[in-house]
């Protein structure tokens, strides 16, 4: 497993990665996807920057910044991969019809979130196929 469960620590691993790339030092590939993922989500710095123990409540209508980047990690993995077979497929007709694949991601990470939440909710592994029909209703 790449991260591990631990919220602290991986919390601290986009602070880190972010810290190192703009300390311009020499980034491992991981480290390198973190800080573009960061890079890409401005309105999240001061969160990288801040407390990294803060909690933050849907309920109060707060995004987790982590949550989010992390789900953009996510989306390129399986874009990387072509894992569920056919994404990349998938992503490329997104973001060549919106015009940006970062747009592309966010509409992408819905689909993987609810995707993600009803597996927890069943307590069973994600279901690729309702994955990739919602990702093809996009």
């Amino acid at each position: 497993m790449i991260f591990g469960q631990d919220r602290d620590e991986l919390r601290k691993m986009y602070a880190d990665a972010w810290q190192k790339h703009c300390d311009k030092q020499l980034l491992t590939p991981l480290e390198a996807q973190i800080a573009q993922v960061i890079d890409d989500h401005p309105e999240y710095h001061d969160a990288i920057n801040g407390d990294l123990e803060r909690d933050f409540s849907v309920e109060g209508g707060q995004t987790n910044p982590f949550l989010h980047m992390g789900l953009h990690l996510g989306i390129r993995e399986q874009v990387a991969t072509n894992r569920p077979a056919g994404i990349a497929t998938l992503f490329n007709e997104l973001a060549n019809r919106i015009g940006s694949q970062h747009d592309a991601e966010h509409r992408m990470v819905d689909c993987l979130a609810e995707t993600l939440w009803e597996a927890q909710n069943k307590n069973a592994p994600p279901d690729e196929a309702a994955y990739l029909e919602r990702l093809r209703r996009l």
